[in-house]
């Protein structure tokens, strides 16, 4: 297994990829935007990807989108196919490409929109900071990306200030040397539940 950043070379891969994001997203029913094929080769052409292979076989991916002229990036459609979940390649994948933004965007303030508790997980063993939306992008390019997720009606009837994803950031020029705290599974279930109670309903009236 290599975990390497894409190029021109495997954008034979962007099929597939889009393919195992699109079917990670019915299976969660929640908070995976789809991309096309086109929008990922062009992430490797321009070196802001990695790609996680098993010999030739396709195995993860993530990418690095730049938002507000470069002030904010977001490590974006982490996805891990479903033959080789369960083994950490995840927290890997993540890794690289935290550390590929951390090189190429030095300044930069890298965040993350997410329901899931594993990547928030891996998010906070990074440095990243639970914020409100309010403290990330506001370039609505970022936000419009939101509009194939099931929930984007949540988005929109909040004017962008809250929805069922939790926000996370990590600013270069506010790390604490402090160790940093883990989530409390119970604590983020029962946020979670808070929130889709709170905005499901109001969309069943």
């Amino acid at each position: 297994m290599k975990i390497v950043i894409a190029d021109k070379s495997h954008i034979g891969y962007a099929e597939i990829i889009c393919k195992t994001i699109e079917d990670a997203a019915k299976v969660r029913g929640t908070g995976i935007a789809k991309r096309k094929p086109e929008y990922i080769a062009t992430k490797m052409e321009n070196g802001n990807a990695v790609i996680a292979l098993d010999g030739d076989k396709f195995a993860g991916f993530c990418y690095i989108e730049k938002w507000g002229h470069g002030k904010f990036v977001a490590n974006s459609g982490l996805i891990v196919h479903p033959d080789y979940r369960g083994l950490g390649l995840s927290k890997k994948i993540k890794q690289v490409i935290f550390e590929h933004s951390r090189k190429k965007f030095p300044d930069a303030k890298i965040f993350s929109i997410t329901t899931g508790l594993a990547v928030m997980k891996l998010n906070t063993s990074l440095g990243y900071k639970p914020v409100t939306f309010s403290e990330l992008t506001d370039d609505p390019t970022f936000w419009d990306g939101c509009q194939t997720c099931v929930n984007y009606d949540v988005l929109t009837r909040t004017n962008r200030k809250m929805c069922l994803c939790t926000g996370m950031l990590y600013d270069p020029n506010n790390q604490s040397k402090e160790e940093p705290k883990k989530i409390k599974e119970k604590v983020f279930y029962r946020l979670k539940n808070m929130k889709q109670n709170l905005f499901l309903k109001k969309e069943k009236k």
